[in-house]
Protein backbone atom coordinates (compact mmCIF):
# COMPACT_ATOMS: atom_id res chain seq x y z
CA UNK A 1 0.00 0.00 0.00
CA UNK A 2 2.69 2.49 0.96
CA UNK A 3 4.64 1.93 -2.25
CA UNK A 4 1.51 2.95 -4.15
CA UNK A 5 1.04 6.00 -1.91
CA UNK A 6 4.64 7.09 -2.48
CA UNK A 7 4.03 6.93 -6.23
CA UNK A 8 0.95 9.10 -5.80
CA UNK A 9 2.94 11.58 -3.70
CA UNK A 10 5.51 11.88 -6.49
CA UNK A 11 2.69 12.49 -8.97
CA UNK A 12 1.17 15.08 -6.62
CA UNK A 13 4.49 16.94 -6.39
CA UNK A 14 4.84 16.94 -10.18
CA UNK A 15 1.30 18.26 -10.57
CA UNK A 16 2.08 21.01 -8.02
CA UNK A 17 4.82 22.22 -10.35
CA UNK A 18 2.64 21.98 -13.45
CA UNK A 19 -0.29 23.99 -12.10
CA UNK A 20 2.14 26.82 -11.31
CA UNK A 21 3.63 26.80 -14.83
CA UNK A 22 2.54 29.97 -16.73
CA UNK A 23 2.33 28.07 -20.03
CA UNK A 24 -0.05 25.50 -18.56
CA UNK A 25 -2.09 28.21 -16.79
CA UNK A 26 -2.55 29.76 -20.24
CA UNK A 27 -4.33 26.61 -21.43
CA UNK A 28 -7.37 26.65 -19.14
CA UNK A 29 -8.64 23.22 -20.24
CA UNK A 30 -5.39 21.45 -19.38
CA UNK A 31 -4.89 23.54 -16.23
CA UNK A 32 -8.38 22.65 -14.90
CA UNK A 33 -7.68 18.97 -15.59
CA UNK A 34 -4.43 19.13 -13.63
CA UNK A 35 -6.09 21.09 -10.81
CA UNK A 36 -8.80 18.46 -10.44
CA UNK A 37 -6.26 15.62 -10.36
CA UNK A 38 -4.13 17.58 -7.87
CA UNK A 39 -7.18 18.15 -5.66
CA UNK A 40 -8.19 14.46 -5.85
CA UNK A 41 -4.70 13.40 -4.68
CA UNK A 42 -4.39 16.00 -1.92
CA UNK A 43 -6.32 14.06 0.74
CA UNK A 44 -4.24 10.93 0.14
CA UNK A 45 -0.95 12.83 0.26
CA UNK A 46 -1.92 14.79 3.39
CA UNK A 47 -2.93 11.60 5.19
CA UNK A 48 0.29 9.85 4.10
CA UNK A 49 2.40 12.75 5.37
CA UNK A 50 0.48 12.68 8.64
CA UNK A 51 1.26 8.94 8.88
CA UNK A 52 4.97 9.57 8.14
CA UNK A 53 5.25 12.36 10.72
CA UNK A 54 3.58 10.21 13.36
CA UNK A 55 6.09 7.44 12.53
CA UNK A 56 9.01 9.80 12.99
CA UNK A 57 7.53 11.18 16.22
CA UNK A 58 7.11 7.59 17.45
CA UNK A 59 10.75 6.83 16.77
CA UNK A 60 11.77 9.94 18.74
CA UNK A 61 9.48 9.03 21.65
CA UNK A 62 10.88 5.49 21.79
CA UNK A 63 14.43 6.86 21.76
CA UNK A 64 13.59 9.14 24.69
CA UNK A 65 12.07 6.21 26.54
CA UNK A 66 15.22 4.13 26.07
CA UNK A 67 17.72 6.83 26.96
CA UNK A 68 16.05 8.75 29.79
CA UNK A 69 16.60 7.87 33.45
CA UNK A 70 14.01 10.40 34.62
CA UNK A 71 10.89 8.43 35.62
CA UNK A 72 8.56 11.36 34.94
CA UNK A 73 9.95 11.80 31.41
CA UNK A 74 9.75 8.06 30.81
CA UNK A 75 6.08 8.06 31.82
CA UNK A 76 5.36 10.94 29.44
CA UNK A 77 7.23 9.10 26.67
CA UNK A 78 5.19 5.93 27.29
CA UNK A 79 1.94 7.86 26.98
CA UNK A 80 3.18 9.53 23.80
CA UNK A 81 4.18 6.16 22.31
CA UNK A 82 0.68 4.78 22.94
CA UNK A 83 -0.99 7.85 21.43
CA UNK A 84 1.29 7.83 18.37
CA UNK A 85 0.78 4.10 17.77
CA UNK A 86 -2.98 4.70 17.80
CA UNK A 87 -2.61 7.67 15.44
CA UNK A 88 -0.49 5.63 13.03
CA UNK A 89 -3.04 2.82 13.01
CA UNK A 90 -5.91 5.25 12.39
CA UNK A 91 -4.05 7.03 9.60
CA UNK A 92 -3.25 3.70 7.92
CA UNK A 93 -6.92 2.65 7.97
CA UNK A 94 -7.97 6.02 6.58
CA UNK A 95 -5.37 5.67 3.83
CA UNK A 96 -6.84 2.30 2.87
CA UNK A 97 -10.26 3.93 2.45
CA UNK A 98 -8.82 6.82 0.43
CA UNK A 99 -7.11 4.35 -1.92
CA UNK A 100 -10.33 2.47 -2.70
CA UNK A 101 -11.43 2.89 -6.34
CA UNK A 102 -13.82 5.84 -6.60
CA UNK A 103 -17.16 5.73 -8.33
CA UNK A 104 -16.66 8.14 -11.27
CA UNK A 105 -20.20 9.41 -10.72
CA UNK A 106 -19.74 10.34 -7.05
CA UNK A 107 -19.15 14.04 -7.75
CA UNK A 108 -22.16 14.36 -10.05
CA UNK A 109 -25.51 16.01 -9.46
CA UNK A 110 -28.49 13.65 -9.50
CA UNK A 111 -31.92 13.34 -11.06
CA UNK A 112 -34.35 11.69 -8.64
CA UNK A 113 -37.50 9.98 -9.92
CA UNK A 114 -40.19 9.07 -7.37
CA UNK A 115 -43.25 7.07 -8.46
CA UNK A 116 -46.21 5.73 -6.53
CA UNK A 117 -46.33 1.93 -6.63
CA UNK A 118 -48.77 -0.44 -4.94
CA UNK A 119 -51.39 1.34 -2.87
CA UNK A 120 -53.04 3.84 -5.20
CA UNK A 121 -53.77 7.19 -3.53
CA UNK A 122 -51.85 6.25 -0.38
CA UNK A 123 -48.74 5.49 -2.46
CA UNK A 124 -49.07 8.87 -4.15
CA UNK A 125 -49.31 10.59 -0.75
CA UNK A 126 -46.20 8.80 0.46
CA UNK A 127 -44.37 9.78 -2.75
CA UNK A 128 -45.06 13.35 -1.63
CA UNK A 129 -43.61 12.56 1.81
CA UNK A 130 -40.43 11.17 0.23
CA UNK A 131 -40.10 14.20 -2.03
CA UNK A 132 -40.25 16.47 1.01
CA UNK A 133 -37.76 14.23 2.85
CA UNK A 134 -35.17 14.53 0.08
CA UNK A 135 -35.69 18.26 -0.42
CA UNK A 136 -35.33 18.85 3.34
CA UNK A 137 -32.13 16.78 3.31
CA UNK A 138 -30.87 18.87 0.37
CA UNK A 139 -31.58 22.05 2.37
CA UNK A 140 -29.61 20.71 5.34
CA UNK A 141 -26.60 20.09 3.09
CA UNK A 142 -27.05 23.39 1.21
CA UNK A 143 -27.77 21.63 -2.08
CA UNK A 144 -30.02 23.16 -4.72
CA UNK A 145 -33.24 21.44 -5.83
CA UNK A 146 -34.88 21.97 -9.22
CA UNK A 147 -38.25 20.51 -10.22
CA UNK A 148 -38.20 18.82 -13.63
CA UNK A 149 -41.54 17.05 -14.05
CA UNK A 150 -44.66 16.55 -11.91
CA UNK A 151 -47.74 14.36 -12.22
CA UNK A 152 -49.95 15.15 -9.23
CA UNK A 153 -52.51 12.89 -7.62
CA UNK A 154 -56.13 14.05 -7.30
CA UNK A 155 -56.07 13.93 -3.47
CA UNK A 156 -52.52 15.22 -3.03
CA UNK A 157 -49.07 13.75 -3.38
CA UNK A 158 -47.65 12.59 -6.68
CA UNK A 159 -48.17 9.77 -9.12
CA UNK A 160 -44.71 10.73 -10.37
CA UNK A 161 -42.27 13.52 -9.59
CA UNK A 162 -38.83 14.07 -11.10
CA UNK A 163 -36.37 16.61 -9.74
CA UNK A 164 -32.67 17.45 -9.81
CA UNK A 165 -30.42 17.96 -6.79
CA UNK A 166 -27.23 19.94 -7.42
CA UNK A 167 -24.30 20.29 -5.05
CA UNK A 168 -21.02 18.82 -3.89
CA UNK A 169 -20.80 15.01 -4.16
CA UNK A 170 -24.58 14.56 -4.23
CA UNK A 171 -24.52 11.17 -5.98
CA UNK A 172 -21.99 9.78 -3.48
CA UNK A 173 -24.57 10.15 -0.69
CA UNK A 174 -27.86 9.51 -2.51
CA UNK A 175 -26.89 6.64 -4.82
CA UNK A 176 -28.09 3.98 -2.37
CA UNK A 177 -31.66 5.36 -2.36
CA UNK A 178 -32.71 3.58 -5.55
CA UNK A 179 -35.24 0.83 -4.92
CA UNK A 180 -38.64 0.13 -3.40
CA UNK A 181 -39.59 2.10 -0.27
CA UNK A 182 -42.42 0.50 1.72
CA UNK A 183 -44.74 2.42 4.05
CA UNK A 184 -46.96 0.99 6.79
CA UNK A 185 -49.57 3.37 8.23
CA UNK A 186 -53.28 4.15 8.51
CA UNK A 187 -54.19 6.04 5.32
CA UNK A 188 -56.20 9.24 5.60
CA UNK A 189 -58.80 7.53 3.38
CA UNK A 190 -59.17 4.56 5.80
CA UNK A 191 -62.28 4.86 7.96
CA UNK A 192 -61.76 1.61 9.86
CA UNK A 193 -58.36 2.52 11.33
CA UNK A 194 -56.56 -0.39 9.64
CA UNK A 195 -52.86 -0.22 8.81
CA UNK A 196 -52.16 -0.47 5.09
CA UNK A 197 -48.90 -1.29 3.31
CA UNK A 198 -48.03 0.70 0.19
CA UNK A 199 -44.90 1.10 -1.91
CA UNK A 200 -43.07 3.85 -3.76
CA UNK A 201 -40.16 3.40 -6.16
CA UNK A 202 -37.17 5.74 -6.15
CA UNK A 203 -34.55 5.98 -8.89
CA UNK A 204 -31.43 8.10 -8.36
CA UNK A 205 -29.66 8.80 -11.65
CA UNK A 206 -26.33 10.64 -11.99
CA UNK A 207 -26.72 13.72 -14.16
CA UNK A 208 -25.31 13.01 -17.60
CA UNK A 209 -23.39 15.70 -19.44
CA UNK A 210 -23.38 15.77 -23.23
CA UNK A 211 -19.90 14.21 -23.19
CA UNK A 212 -21.21 11.26 -21.12
CA UNK A 213 -23.96 10.27 -23.55
CA UNK A 214 -23.92 10.27 -27.33
CA UNK A 215 -27.45 11.45 -28.06
CA UNK A 216 -28.33 11.47 -31.75
CA UNK A 217 -31.08 14.05 -32.14
CA UNK A 218 -32.21 12.23 -35.29
CA UNK A 219 -33.41 9.49 -32.91
CA UNK A 220 -35.47 11.97 -30.90
CA UNK A 221 -38.98 13.15 -31.72
CA UNK A 222 -40.13 16.33 -30.00
CA UNK A 223 -43.84 17.14 -29.81
CA UNK A 224 -45.40 20.22 -28.23
CA UNK A 225 -48.85 20.45 -26.71
CA UNK A 226 -50.88 22.58 -24.35
CA UNK A 227 -50.21 22.24 -20.66
CA UNK A 228 -52.84 20.78 -18.37
CA UNK A 229 -52.90 20.93 -14.62
CA UNK A 230 -54.20 22.80 -11.60
CA UNK A 231 -54.40 26.20 -13.23
CA UNK A 232 -52.16 29.16 -13.96
CA UNK A 233 -51.95 31.61 -16.80
CA UNK A 234 -49.99 29.32 -19.13
CA UNK A 235 -52.19 26.26 -18.66
CA UNK A 236 -54.31 25.41 -21.73
CA UNK A 237 -53.38 28.70 -23.45
CA UNK A 238 -50.03 28.04 -25.17
CA UNK A 239 -48.22 25.05 -26.64
CA UNK A 240 -45.49 25.20 -23.98
CA UNK A 241 -45.54 21.55 -22.88
CA UNK A 242 -42.99 19.24 -24.50
CA UNK A 243 -42.99 15.49 -25.08
CA UNK A 244 -39.67 13.86 -26.00
CA UNK A 245 -39.65 10.36 -27.50
CA UNK A 246 -36.40 8.42 -27.96
CA UNK A 247 -37.01 5.93 -30.78
CA UNK A 248 -34.24 3.35 -30.07
CA UNK A 249 -35.27 2.80 -26.43
CA UNK A 250 -38.92 3.85 -26.48
CA UNK A 251 -38.35 6.28 -23.59
CA UNK A 252 -41.01 9.00 -23.45
CA UNK A 253 -40.66 12.08 -21.25
CA UNK A 254 -43.16 14.91 -20.86
CA UNK A 255 -42.42 18.26 -19.22
CA UNK A 256 -44.98 21.04 -18.81
CA UNK A 257 -44.12 22.82 -15.58
CA UNK A 258 -42.36 25.78 -17.16
CA UNK A 259 -44.13 28.49 -19.14
CA UNK A 260 -41.31 28.36 -21.66
CA UNK A 261 -41.34 25.61 -24.29
CA UNK A 262 -37.53 25.89 -24.51
CA UNK A 263 -37.12 25.32 -20.76
CA UNK A 264 -39.44 22.32 -20.83
CA UNK A 265 -37.48 20.87 -23.75
CA UNK A 266 -34.19 21.39 -21.90
CA UNK A 267 -35.53 19.63 -18.79
CA UNK A 268 -36.90 16.71 -20.82
CA UNK A 269 -33.55 16.23 -22.57
CA UNK A 270 -31.75 16.30 -19.17
CA UNK A 271 -33.97 13.47 -17.96
CA UNK A 272 -33.46 11.54 -21.23
CA UNK A 273 -29.66 11.82 -21.03
CA UNK A 274 -29.71 10.66 -17.40
CA UNK A 275 -31.84 7.62 -18.26
CA UNK A 276 -29.68 6.67 -21.25
CA UNK A 277 -26.56 7.05 -19.11
CA UNK A 278 -28.16 4.87 -16.43
CA UNK A 279 -28.93 2.18 -19.03
CA UNK A 280 -25.25 2.09 -20.03
CA UNK A 281 -24.19 2.04 -16.38
CA UNK A 282 -26.59 -0.84 -15.71
CA UNK A 283 -25.02 -2.84 -18.54
CA UNK A 284 -21.62 -2.38 -16.89
CA UNK A 285 -23.03 -3.25 -13.46
CA UNK A 286 -24.55 -6.45 -14.86
CA UNK A 287 -21.18 -7.46 -16.29
CA UNK A 288 -19.62 -7.02 -12.86
CA UNK A 289 -22.47 -8.73 -10.97
CA UNK A 290 -20.25 -11.33 -9.31
CA UNK A 291 -17.95 -8.63 -7.98
CA UNK A 292 -20.86 -6.61 -6.62
CA UNK A 293 -22.72 -9.37 -4.77
CA UNK A 294 -21.29 -8.39 -1.41
CA UNK A 295 -21.99 -4.67 -1.75
CA UNK A 296 -24.90 -2.73 -0.27
CA UNK A 297 -27.89 -3.66 -2.38
CA UNK A 298 -27.83 -4.14 -6.11
CA UNK A 299 -29.40 -0.88 -7.16
CA UNK A 300 -32.18 -2.96 -8.69
CA UNK A 301 -35.35 -0.87 -8.98
CA UNK A 302 -37.40 -3.86 -7.79
CA UNK A 303 -35.41 -4.40 -4.59
CA UNK A 304 -37.23 -3.51 -1.36
CA UNK A 305 -34.69 -1.47 0.52
CA UNK A 306 -36.53 0.23 3.37
CA UNK A 307 -39.70 0.16 5.48
CA UNK A 308 -41.27 3.23 7.09
CA UNK A 309 -43.55 2.14 9.96
CA UNK A 310 -45.61 5.10 11.19
CA UNK A 311 -47.41 3.52 14.19
CA UNK A 312 -44.06 2.65 15.79
CA UNK A 313 -42.18 5.74 14.48
CA UNK A 314 -39.70 3.19 13.09
CA UNK A 315 -37.54 3.04 9.99
CA UNK A 316 -35.77 -0.16 8.93
CA UNK A 317 -33.18 -0.40 6.15
CA UNK A 318 -33.18 -4.06 5.13
CA UNK A 319 -29.77 -4.03 3.40
CA UNK A 320 -27.73 -3.24 6.50
CA UNK A 321 -30.16 -4.37 9.20
CA UNK A 322 -30.47 -0.78 10.47
CA UNK A 323 -33.45 0.22 12.62
CA UNK A 324 -34.08 3.77 13.85
CA UNK A 325 -36.97 4.86 16.08
CA UNK A 326 -37.09 8.44 14.81
CA UNK A 327 -39.13 8.21 11.62
CA UNK A 328 -40.54 11.71 12.14
CA UNK A 329 -37.02 13.17 12.13
CA UNK A 330 -35.97 11.11 9.10
CA UNK A 331 -38.95 12.34 7.10
CA UNK A 332 -37.90 15.88 8.03
CA UNK A 333 -34.57 15.29 6.27
CA UNK A 334 -32.43 13.83 9.07
CA UNK A 335 -30.85 11.20 6.80
CA UNK A 336 -27.16 11.36 7.68
CA UNK A 337 -27.24 8.37 10.08
CA UNK A 338 -28.68 6.21 7.29
CA UNK A 339 -26.33 7.53 4.58
CA UNK A 340 -23.25 7.16 6.78
CA UNK A 341 -24.15 3.56 7.67
CA UNK A 342 -24.70 2.61 4.03
CA UNK A 343 -21.44 4.25 2.93
CA UNK A 344 -19.44 2.66 5.76
CA UNK A 345 -20.89 -0.77 4.97
CA UNK A 346 -20.07 -0.38 1.27
CA UNK A 347 -16.49 0.63 2.12
CA UNK A 348 -16.10 -2.35 4.46
CA UNK A 349 -17.29 -4.71 1.69
CA UNK A 350 -14.77 -3.20 -0.74
CA UNK A 351 -11.95 -3.55 1.79
CA UNK A 352 -12.91 -7.21 2.33
CA UNK A 353 -13.22 -7.97 -1.37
Amino acid sequence: MFERVRELEDKYNLLSQKISDPEIIGDQGVWRSYMKEHSDLSLIVEKYREHKKAGQDLADAKEMLEQSDDEELRQLAKEEVRALQERIGTAAEELKLLLLPKDPNDEKNVIVEIRGGAGGDEAALFAGDLFRMYTRYAERRRWKTELLSVNESDIGGFKEIIFMIQGKSVYSRLKYESGVHRVQRIPVTESGGRIHTSTVTVAVLPEAEEVDVELNMNDVRIDVFRSSGNGGQSVNTTDSAVRVTHAPTGIVISCQDEKSQLKNKDKALKILRARLYDIEQEKQRSQMAAERRGQVGTGDRSERIRTYNFPQNRLTDHRVDLTLHKLDMVLDGDLDDIMDTLITNAQADKLGA
